[in-house]
């Protein structure tokens, strides 16, 4: 589903304008297997709360401002950020406490009643949650429209529930508003107005996952298993392989019953939050996003849709364990728990623990060997570790798993196409590149490494530059392509044009050593030699791979020979890297 129609109202609300007036503690992330060490003093607490806050560390950050609270049990600022941090940490019970002692100071803080009205969905007290939406909400405020029809529909009450959502007559919401009321109609028993309302919403937009699902097992429900599954294949054709899509078919396929979207009001009022949290990632909001999908958790412990996506805002927001974490939450029954422990692995890998992240993908090639989304994930990671070899051999399976490839599969190709020139192996190479190219005709970083790989070797120069200059042509911002192109001019001793090329794959990626040491290189051989000095410096002050820094302070120190460059094999990392 497209997040715009949400956040468009979310924002001018004032649930989004109190979260994000929020204190600094309210940020997120943390280390999950980190322990804060809490200090005697109230002063040093609050300190090392605002240290954590400002890391994103919340669960620090609750832990310092509640210790430096209990030391100062009155103070409102402290009250506030503890609650805060609290929150945004996922303890929804002991925010929901602290959201009492703030609404006593500050009766109109609206997202301490947020917390109490999804308390009191936590406990099945629907009019105790409808009192507090209500209090100081905004006039057909969304959030609070959806929940207290939620709220309505825990009393059974539908028309109470349908009538506030009728309410809502913003067009650009009407789709997520008839979703959760042919949910709610569903769920009380009206399956006529029910098939209305999501039909509305899935013709509203079919591209929505949870629309098509919600629509389809509904269907599937009431007896129309085909026009489920046309509804599930509809979906498949814009996006393929969803996880979802694929267990629901084959469930569908085997006779097996499709459980519900949602099976009661506070699962209902989980849904809301999950779709506001998603809505907020899309729209760039990480802190009202993580908010509403802890509390979404909260009323749904568990569940795997808002697991994943909240392990994706995690790594959005570089805090990796989180991530991991939040993605090893997902139940194994999950049709989605594959495709976590892959992005899991892959986070391990970026984390530079790739012995790791090689043994989990491989536990999970063990149990699917004919995985190929498996299978990729682990060629890259064994790849980016330089074992090329075992790389290749695990490309080998993902292909075979493939049968006959298609477009779709030409990065396998490809993939496997650099693992083997970085194993020596440049005939087998050459060979899938070309397949690449057979499935994927002007696919720009194929030609971008093929063209260069010829231009380094000294063969098929006219079809290489041809590919150079048509991959610059397809993707003119991509530095590292633009710098193939004009790193081939260098290699050739067309100096002139080497500069001015590399000068804009510089402008284009400013802070790759790679990238400015080449350009100091040209510039070195068209007698700009203080700037060649300047551009190897500033290569050097970027953290090069400890390969390369040598060859940097040698030419810091002493300039380049004048004799032709091609005499020596210059580094290609960046020159082949674009993407790869």
């Amino acid at each position: 589903m497209h997040g715009h129609f949400w956040l468009r109202t979310l924002s001018a609300g004032a649930l989004i304008l109190a979260l994000c007036d929020a204190p600094a503690a309210a940020t997120v992330g943390g280390n999950v297997d980190d322990s804060p060490v809490i200090g005697m003093s109230q002063p040093g607490n609050y300190l090392a709360g605002l240290i954590a806050s400002a890391d994103r560390d919340t669960a620090a950050a609750e832990a310092y401002y509640r210790e430096a609270l209990r030391l100062d049990p009155r103070n409102a600022d402290l009250i506030e950020r503890a609650f805060s941090a609290s929150l945004s940490n996922g303890d929804v019970t002991g925010a929901s406490a602290l959201a009492e002692r703030l609404l006593a100071r500050d009766a109109s803080n609206r997202l301490a009643r947020l917390t109490l009205a999804i308390n009191a969905f936590h406990n099945g007290e629907w009019a105790a949650a409808r009192v507090q939406l209500q209090k100081d909400a905004q006039p057909r405020d969304l959030t609070t429209s959806l929940l207290t029809a939620w709220s309505y529909a825990g009393q059974n009450d539908l028309r109470r529930a349908l009538d506030t959502l009728d309410r809502v007559r913003d067009p650009a919401v009407a789709p997520f508003r008839d979703f959760h009321a042919g949910l709610i109609a569903d769920q009380l028993g009206n399956p006529v107005e029910a098939q209305r309302r999501l039909k509305a919403a899935y013709e509203a937009d079919k591209g929505a996952l949870r629309f098509a699902d919600g629509y389809a097992r509904f269907l599937a429900a009431h007896g129309d298993r085909d026009g489920a599954v046309a509804v599930y294949k509809a979906f498949a054709a814009e996006a393929p392989h969803h996880p979802i899509v694929v267990r629901a078919l084959a469930d569908l396929e085997a006779g097996r019953p499709l459980r519900p979207l949602v099976t009661g009001a506070k699962e209902g009022a989980a849904e809301v939050l999950y779709g506001l949290g998603a809505a907020g990632i899309r729209q760039g909001d990480e802190l009202p996003a993580l908010v509403y999908l802890r509390l979404s958790l909260f009323l749904r412990p568990g569940d795997d849709l808002t697991s994943v996506t909240l392990a994706n805002l995690f790594e959005q927001m570089k805090k990796d364990k989180q991530a991991i974490a939040a993605y090893e939450s997902v139940p194994a029954s999950s049709p989605l728990h594959d495709d976590a422990e892959i992005q899991a692995a892959l986070v391990l890998d970026s984390l530079g623990r790739s012995d790791e992240a090689i043994a989990r993908l491989q536990a999970i090639v063990a149990e699917n060997p004919r995985d190929v989304d498996a299978l990729s994930a682990l060629a890259g990671v064994q790849r980016a570790a330089k074992k090329y070899k075992e790389a290749v051999a695990t490309y080998d399976k993902a292909i075979a798993a493939v049968g006959i490839p298609t477009r779709d599969n030409w990065i396998l190709f490809y993939f496997r196409g650099i693992s083997h020139e970085r194993a020596k192996e440049w005939p087998k190479a050459e060979d899938d590149f070309g397949k690449a190219l057979e499935l994927y005709p002007d696919q720009p970083l194929v030609l971008n490494y093929l063209g260069y790989s010829w231009v380094d070797q000294g063969v098929k120069l006219d079809e290489a530059f041809k590919m150079l200059r048509r991959a610059v042509e397809l993707r003119p911002n991509d530095g590292y392509i633009v710098d193939s192109l004009g790193w081939a001019h260098y290699k050739l001793g067309q100096y002139p044009e080497a500069a001015q090329t590399l000068e804009r794959a510089v402008s284009l990626k400013p802070a790759d050593p790679v990238l400015n040491d080449h350009l100091g290189d040209a510039y070195w051989h068209i007698d700009r030699k203080t700037e060649a000095h300047f551009q190897w410096n500033h290569a050097r002050d970027m953290k090069p791979e400890p390969e390369d820094l040598p060859a940097i302070l040698n030419k810091i120190e002493g300039g380049l020979p004048d004799a032709a460059p091609g005499a020596a094999k210059p580094d290609t990392t960046a020159a082949k890297s674009g993407g790869g």
